[in-house]
């Protein structure tokens, strides 16, 4: 028999992470909710990257919820950040999107794994056609996608 805590975890990761069903729940009932909270952290992801989900314009939250089906939240920033990296990454970033990019990678530093923290060193980034400086702080976009 497994715990409560076990239980949970498996509802957890149902919701959020694509795992299967756990036995003695509704699938049609998890599924429902699954949905729910991918288009609720859709729009979370929505308010840090308004240009991304802009750009992406009514597909944005079918897009974002097939991106994210699988992949459990790690804050919308970070979430954001991703997709639009793998987006870049296959060339279908939009262009107002990519200066977004361009402006946080040169501000931040974020490697994918730890939460982004602040860039302390001049930066030059591009991403879709845009081109971003960062010197003391002062972000400039030199080119816009």
């Amino acid at each position: 028999m497994t715990s409560l805590a076990d239980r949970q975890a498996e509802l957890v990761a149902a919701l959020t992470a694509g795992a299967a069903v756990p036995p003695g729940f509704d699938a049609r009932l998890v599924e429902a909710a699954r949905v729910a909270l991918l288009r609720k952290r859709a729009g979370e992801v929505a308010r840090q990257w308004p240009e991304l989900a802009h750009g992406l314009g009514a597909g944005w939250v079918r897009q974002f919820a097939a991106w994210a089906a699988t992949r459990p939240t790690r804050g919308s920033l970070r979430d954001g950040w991703d997709l639009a990296r793998d987006l870049a990454a296959r060339r279908e970033l939009p262009p107002a999107a990519g200066a977004e990019l361009a402006t946080r990678e040169a501000v931040l530093v974020y490697d994918g794994e730890r939460a982004p923290r602040p860039r302390r060193w001049p930066a030059v980034r591009g991403a879709a056609g845009s081109v971003v400086v960062q010197v003391a702080g002062r972000v400039r976009v030199l080119r816009r996608g």
